[in-house]
């Protein structure tokens, strides 16, 4: 038996629509600039696009209808509305998709604009405590392949998009994942958000749709 010097903490993991058991999260692989008005939003070329990777830590999950906390060192705190892509076992021991969900990418956006402009990573800026909140998972093809994705922020309508306005589809992220990564069951990849990024503060209350999936709904808490 194990003799652990402190005990481990729980395995984060995600509800499944309409099941008792839960998706154990192992990491968070993140795909920038997949939308092009997005790229373009952020000062790149979508035409001159290659898919790159950014990566947050399983345990910066918000699950359950938990509300993420208002992080330290930061004073411009993005949204980002994502779909993500839930990786489990497929055929002849590989990995699929197995489920989806909604997302949102949180973003300390003034250190992301430093370390793009000082050349250094981006961990700071996206991989912190409770950065990426996350709707129950729905197992099975996405539901609505070519449907809407949506944020709102108080009630106002800041991103308003369509799934099938992502540069990557989600079998050709996957596809650049795999070459960089051995993906594994457990794996999460939110696949890119649409224009319309900006802050959030303190008592603002986002919902991210995405037709077909579960509602994500949450306070940010100061």
């Amino acid at each position: 038996m194990t003799q652990w010097l402190f005990a481990p903490r729980p395995a984060p993991s995600l509800p499944i629509v309409g099941s008792d058991q839960r998706f154990p999260v192992r990491r968070i692989l993140c795909v920038g600039q997949n939308y092009a008005a997005h790229a373009r939003e952020m000062g790149s070329d979508p035409d001159k696009q290659t898919p790159f990777f950014f990566t947050k830590p399983g345990d910066a999950i918000v699950s359950d209808g938990a509300n993420p906390s208002y992080p330290s060192a930061t004073a411009n705190l993005h949204y980002e509305a994502e779909l993500v892509a839930a990786i489990g076992p497929g055929k002849d021991g590989g990995v699929a998709i197995v489920g989806w969900a909604v997302g949102c990418d949180l973003t300390r956006r003034d250190l992301q604009a430093e370390a793009k402009t000082a050349g250094r990573p981006w961990d700071a800026a996206k991989g912190f405590d409770q950065s990426a909140p996350c709707g129950p998972i729905t197992l099975g093809d996405l539901p609505s392949p070519d449907g809407a994705i949506r944020l709102c922020v108080n009630g106002e309508t800041k991103q308003d998009s369509v799934l099938n306005d992502m540069i990557l589809n989600p079998d050709r992220i996957v596809a650049a994942a795999a070459a960089l990564w051995s993906l594994q069951p457990g794996d999460l990849i939110f696949t890119g958000t649409p224009s319309g990024v900006g802050p959030v503060k303190p008592g603002d209350r986002v919902v991210v749709t995405i037709d077909g999936l579960e509602t994500l709904s949450f306070e940010v808490q100061s």
